[in-house]
């Protein structure tokens, strides 16, 4: 193998497995340490330069850096699945204790007019990231939105027992007091039209706001019982509905279906339950949103397949479903087959269909120019979120490619901001400057580092609920209270700073075996080199994990070659402590990506725009 290029930005990356996972690439280990020093408005602000709502992703994050997390790969955990660091509820941690008088001081600075004015269609997610880093520049941004207050499917969707209006409220407000042009409850009805009122640029961030329905024969008659999930959930958030009938069903198995049963509960549901046609692994809602429905006393009932909704003189009466299995051909698909049990009837008053969403996008009209394909979705440019048939026209969150979450909708926003302002500058969107890294010895002496790097034997620890009587009772009672200052600096302790790399430098190693001594999880081998496959196999631990790479060093004196698995590297130094010529170092990764603004364009200017945070 060749020697490791540790110049790849991707390499560390890839190392820092939370923040490689993570749409926005927040840099978790970082706001994790300042959490666990008290500095919870620094924390905060690093996560806001990110992920733009910190508050509310502390709540509600769909966490894809969770399951990435190493401490849930190397943790010994008495043969129980080992637990990730609670990165999400730390999150929250920083938002709950910041100083939020500080933070609007520390709110970037806007730059004078430049002339240019962008509009977003839509005011959630997406759109607020774009406003968020093209105010700063100097753009003029206004957002039209057909809702009082922004927010998008934040505001809409997610039930207040789980995110507090006054979060949302909270980080929205961060952005629109910044200057945009908030048009509220202005529902943009052509986008020929607003595109002919001289806007540079346009953004469409309004979300996959239409809900799938199910033909299945009853469903006309039986309708007025019949809701669909997001439009439903809208309902009860805006305060138009506040009472469900007793018995519930809920059909469909992702994240939208557990707020809509958890939500009936709290507004007089005494029989609900989910049913679906997968499996319960299969289900596509989030682990911990299935496990606090069934906490709830929720049953989930698996691989029930609609056949018809009963109904007398147009009264909903209950719902028939075909049991069917899983079976897999020789390729591994799945396919759903009859059983052959007798159909299972089941007694309802209201049914929630939570069985999908998709893009709707009857206000963009052909005179716009703007391509669809066959799926109904935008034909974007690679990577850049633009139009290929109306280059002035920008998309993302939802509206992209189709529903997914809140912080791949703030990624989606960064990406297009990028996107908008190398066009305005009449420079090519499909070009992404790389981001910036740099590598910093966390050396104080000879063996005393800037960080904690001792290694927490604490399993992960649980956030504590509101008493279930209180919950159940008001659908506005937040369920989950969040860490206090001593749980969230032991949860902290947990992290194993992934981003403070292990470096090595072979020109110093006297090949002493020190390292491979005292390493606590044999990461470390000296052999000979080799092709990849064969050489995984004759490390001291086998390298399994093929999508984490190896570090390999240039030749040493011997001609052999220093190879440590980084998937199971706990990051402690002890091979910098042990080692008796430096040739180790710990080293802090910092990856800056790749923000809106002048250090993102061809014709460079000096200055971060959002150096200020």
């Amino acid at each position: 193998m060749q020697p490791t290029n540790l110049t790849d930005p991707t390499y560390f990356h890839k190392v820092v497995d939370c923040q490689y996972a993570c749409p926005a690439h927040t840099p978790v280990p970082e706001y994790i340490r300042l959490i666990g020093q008290g500095r919870y408005t620094d924390a905060y602000m690093v996560n806001w330069v990110s992920n733009v709502f910190p508050g509310v992703l502390g709540r509600t994050c769909d966490r894809p850096c969770e399951p990435a997390c190493r401490r849930g790969r190397v943790e010994e955990n008495n043969g129980e699945k080992p637990e990730p660091v609670a990165i999400c509820r730390l999150k929250r941690v920083a938002a709950d204790n910041k100083d939020q008088s500080e933070i609007k001081a520390r709110m970037p600075a806007i730059a004078p007019p430049n002339g240019r004015r962008v509009v977003c269609v839509g005011a959630g997610p997406a759109s607020l990231t774009v406003a968020r880093d093209l105010l700063p520049l100097g753009y003029q941004v206004t957002i039209f939105d057909a809702e009082a207050k922004a927010g998008g499917f934040i505001r809409s969707q997610i039930p207040r027992f789980r995110l507090p209006e006054s979060v949302i409220d909270e980080e929205t407000d961060y952005i629109l007091e910044m200057g945009v042009d908030f048009k509220a409850g202005q529902r943009v009805e052509s986008l020929s039209g607003l595109m002919a009122e001289g806007y540079d640029a346009v953004f469409v961030g309004c979300g996959a706001p239409r809900g799938r329905d199910l033909d299945v024969p009853g469903r006309k008659e039986a309708a007025a019982n019949i809701h669909i999930g997001i439009d439903w959930l809208a309902s009860v958030s805006f305060g138009h509905i506040t009472s469900v009938g007793k018995r519930v069903i809920v059909l469909g198995g992702g994240n939208t279906a557990m707020d809509c049963c958890r939500s009936s509960r709290r507004l007089g549901g005494t029989d609900v339950k989910v049913i679906v046609r997968s499996g319960f692994e299969e289900m596509k809602a989030s682990p911990w949103e299935k496990e606090d429905a069934i906490h709830e006393g929720i049953p989930i009932i698996n691989f029930h397949v609609p056949k018809s909704f009963e109904h007398k003189s147009g009264k909903l009466l209950g719902m028939t479903f075909e049991v069917v299995e899983a079976t897999y051909d020789d390729q591994g698909r799945r396919s759903l087959v009859p059983t052959g049990q007798p159909d299972v009837f089941f007694e309802c008053d209201t049914v929630l269909l939570a069985v999908g969403q998709e893009n709707a996008f009857p206000w963009i009209d052909e005179a716009s120019g703007v391509d669809f394909n066959k799926w109904g979705q935008p034909v974007l440019g690679n990577d850049s979120f633009q139009s290929t048939s109306q280059p002035s026209v920008f998309f993302g969150g939802d509206a992209a490619f189709g529903p997914k979450n809140i912080i791949t909708a703030v990624a989606h926003g960064h990406e297009a901001a990028v996107s908008i302002d190398r066009f305005l500058n009449k420079e090519n969107t499909e070009k992404r400057p790389a981001p910036t890294t740099n590598l910093m010895s966390q050396k104080m002496g000879i063996h005393e580092w800037s960080y904690q790097n001792d290694v927490s034997n604490d399993t992960r620890f649980k956030v504590p609920w509101a008493e279930s009587e209180k919950a159940l009772a008001n659908i506005r009672v937040e369920v989950e209270l969040g860490f206090d200052a001593a749980t969230a600096f032991k949860e902290a302790s947990r992290c194993l700073n992934c981003d403070v790399q292990t470096v090595f430098n072979a020109k110093t190693c006297i090949e002493c075996d020190a390292c491979t001594d005292i390493c606590p999880t044999d990461c470390i081998t000296f052999t000979h080199n080799g092709e990849e496959p064969e050489l995984r196999t004759r490390l001291r631990a086998p390298a399994l994990e093929l999508t984490q790479d190896l570090y390999v060093s240039s030749d040493l004196k011997s001609g052999r070659v220093m190879v440590k698995d980084e998937d199971v590297c706990l990051h402690c130094g002890l091979c910098a402590e042990r080692c008796p010529t430096g040739a180790w170092d710990m080293q802090k990764f910092l990856l800056t990506t790749t923000n809106a603004g002048p250090l993102s364009r061809d014709q460079q200017a000096t200055g971060s725009i959002l150096e200020s945070v």
